[in-house]
């Protein structure tokens, strides 16, 4: 193997792990326990370090599908070179550091998706429609269902002839349900990705849709039931305890989701440089947002919990189960999808339904819409432009 090759594959490999860290310090650090810690949960320093440790796990048993989709999937006709990865992670990281700076959150999903279709046309590559539609419905409905659903929820909870001591079990138990079916890697057969149904479903030898419906409401139902007699022993502490327990799974979709943005446009190069597995890229990604969490994310974290909305654990609680669904349907399809507007889209939904429009900030979330949207644009501008320059 040539040296250049490998010194552009180290530096390359150098600027994934300065976009784990962005990633990490940013969307995938802050947002998770960002309505925890406005709901007075846990503190900032606290929701950093835990986040981090979920991010970690989530990156090396979930992110293989986003990486995949984000580094071989975007463009058609060939992959991009060395330098094309090193321009497009060091656009995504920049704008990136630019929303932590100012401490608006911009969307790292937008952000790298435009920088790899800018630098992968700019470079003779061919569009992928299918993919592009597929991600661009994700990103549209993501908004418009998640802030639904949380408002939805955040309704419900409160009123008095909808005991919380059945309507929180319930909640738990679909997000229990998700999670029996969800996949993570070397759980299928073969040491590949598998869900726990799956994994039932061989133990005992016995398939079809009927036994995965049983094992899915047994997980359930026990989970419900543990979440039940949490509430009763102790109201206040119980929803404490779902609170955390959402979040803890929700930056767990985070890493499984956002560590393709880093280390996905690796993976071309990886056929160049030989015997690296995409595990230890993604263990490395991993690193990197764990690293992210623990030094920069408590700036995003109070400022994604204090501006935008004045959430109690209820609302909170509303905010993160539909950002767990969205995260695990993105993770599912291979879609590169934005925490912050997961996030952000459903503290809004749950925070209007306490107080309407005086429950958020107008002024935060026009001017975080408007990063979103320019966000795309920008990147792929860049790197367009870059690559054809270089």
């Amino acid at each position: 193997m040539e040296p250049s090759v490998v010194g552009l594959f180290l530096l390359a490999g150098l600027a994934s792990l300065f976009m784990a860290w962005v990633i990490g310090a940013g969307s995938s650090g802050a947002t998770p326990f960002a309505p925890a810690v406005g709901a007075n949960a846990i503190s900032t320093m606290q929701a950093a370090f835990v986040v981090g440790l979920f991010g970690f796990a989530g990156a090396v048993v979930q992110g293989a599908n986003v990486s995949e989709a984000v580094g071989r999937g975007l463009i058609g006709g060939g992959s991009l070179p060395a330098v094309g990865v090193i321009i497009v992670l060091f656009i995504g990281a920049g704008l990136m550091a630019i929303g932590i700076k100012t401490g608006y959150p911009i969307a790292t999903a937008f952000t790298v998706t435009g920088s790899v279709i800018g630098v992968g046309l700019a470079l003779g590559g061919t569009p992928v429609w299918p993919k592009y539609i597929q991600i661009s419905t994700v990103w549209v409905l993501t908004p418009i269902v998640g802030g639904g659903i949380a408002y939805s929820i955040a309704t419900v909870l409160p009123r008095a002839d909808v005991p919380e001591r059945y309507s929180i079990p319930l909640l738990a138990g679909v997000v229990g349900a998700v999670l029996a079916n969800v996949e993570f890697a070397y759980l299928g057969p073969g040491k590949t990705a598998g869900s726990l149904t799956g994994l039932v479903q061989r133990t005992v030898d016995l398939g079809g849709v009927a036994i995965t419906l049983t094992i899915s409401l047994f997980v359930a139902g026990g989970i419900a039931a543990v979440v039940a007699w949490d509430i009763r022993r102790d109201m206040s502490a119980g929803l404490r305890h779902v609170l955390l327990a959402l979040g803890s799974l929700v930056a767990f979709s985070a890493g499984g989701s956002q560590v393709g943005l880093a280390v996905g446009p690796l993976l071309p190069l990886l056929d160049d440089v030989g015997m690296i597995p995409v595990i230890a890229v993604l263990f490395g990604g991993g690193l990197g947002i764990l690293a992210g969490s623990w030094t920069a994310a408590p700036r995003m974290i109070k400022s994604l919990a204090q501006d935008y909305s004045s959430l109690g654990p209820r609302r909170s609680i509303a905010a993160l189960v539909p950002s767990f669904l969205i995260a695990q349907v993105a993770v599912l399809l291979g879609v590169p999808v934005s925490f912050n507007e997961i996030v952000v889209s459903a503290i809004i939904g749950s925070g209007a339904a306490v107080g309407g429009s005086e429950a958020v900030s107008a002024r935060k979330i026009g001017v975080t819409l408007c990063a979103w949207v320019c966000s795309f644009g920008i990147a792929f501008v860049l790197g367009y432009g870059t690559a054809l320059f270089l």
